[in-house]
């Protein structure tokens, strides 16, 4: 498989993938694994697209959605083996995305990795589009399994990892949780489970940015220090700066080592900011799922484009 990226403009998009459909898991040589610098401008690139894809239908997550993108490029675009020319390839890596009200930065994902059309872009949340607003893998190519109810995600994880240990297919589970669905024992039950299953190759990765709808998460329900808990259920656990590329790299390269060398699933702490990139979003509950009016937008818009721009 080849696979190239342009990310030089944030206003010209074109289908950028060329993909053959070798069916071996031979294929990451041929994936998508671009460079630090190649993945933050992606991440920028993709960030002013999330700002577009919210507005225009004037509803969608902001916050949720800029806290995480630096996870997703650095998820998809160096990590795991995938094939949008086959998008049931069974070799391939497994993603959910649990915190399914970040769909608008998973879209932007999956349209630069060539499973959604760009042209789809503006149709976010409107009557009869496949963008709804939280992630249905009815319509959704890439999209293995719908999210939203929070608190599930992990369950689903779990099971998808022991359904491909009977398939004997050893297989990357990346399970992308926010910190808030993590108050609800679901999750819990998931993280006993998957200790008690040894489903090693499971990695769940917390966007924990501190915040959900209803406020600070330490105010609505205190979830504290995160990594000792995972750690209390037996699970390796890595404690990372969540926008910190060479960070985020590391942590997954790392949970692939546990996987091999020890029976253990791994959870990755990610400290992120909530609506990362706009600094007037940024650490404010209440961009948690609210769109911006014109003059924000294009107040936002601005700030993220000289980010683009200001990056080689």
């Amino acid at each position: 498989m080849s696979a190239t990226l342009n990310p030089t403009s944030p206003n010209e998009r074109t289908d950028s993938m060329t993909v053959s459909t070798n069916q071996a898991r031979v294929l990451p040589a041929g994936l998508p694994r671009l460079t630090i610098p190649q993945l933050q401008k992606l991440a920028a690139k993709l960030r002013i697209d999330i700002l577009d894809m919210i507005y225009e239908p004037q509803s969608g997550h902001p916050g949720s959605s800029l806290s995480c993108i630096d996870l997703l490029v650095n998820i998809w675009f160096h990590h795991m083996v995938w094939d949008p020319a086959n998008a049931d390839w069974k070799e391939r890596d497994r993603f959910i995305m649990s915190k399914g009200h970040g769909a608008p930065a998973y879209y932007a994902t999956l349209m630069e990795a060539g499973y959604i059309p760009w042209a789809e872009k503006n149709t976010l949340r409107k009557i009869h589009s496949n963008l709804q607003g939280h992630p249905a893998s009815k319509y959704i190519r890439g999209c293995d399994i719908s999210t939203g109810s929070l608190g599930q995600g992990l369950s689903c994880g779990v099971g998808m990892a022991l359904g491909l240990r009977l398939d004997h297919i050893d297989n990357r589970v990346i399970v992308l949780m926010g910190d808030g669905e993590c108050q609800e024992g679901n999750v819990w039950e998931a993280v006993l489970s998957a200790a008690h299953h040894k489903v090693s190759r499971v990695t769940a990765i917390v966007d924990r940015n501190h915040l959900q709808i209803d406020g600070d998460t330490e105010k609505v329900k205190a979830l504290g220090q995160m990594a000792p808990k995972f750690a209390a259920f037996d699970w390796n656990v890595i404690e990372i700066d969540g926008h910190d590329f060479a960070q985020i790299q590391d942590a997954l390269a790392q949970a692939d080592r546990f996987a091999e060398e020890t029976d253990r699933p791994t959870a990755i702490i990610a400290n992120t900011t909530k609506g990362k990139g706009v600094s007037f979003m940024e650490n404010q509950a209440g961009w948690h799922g609210k769109a911006p009016n014109k003059e924000q937008y294009e107040a936002a818009r601005a700030e993220l484009t000289a980010a683009y721009d200001a990056l080689p």
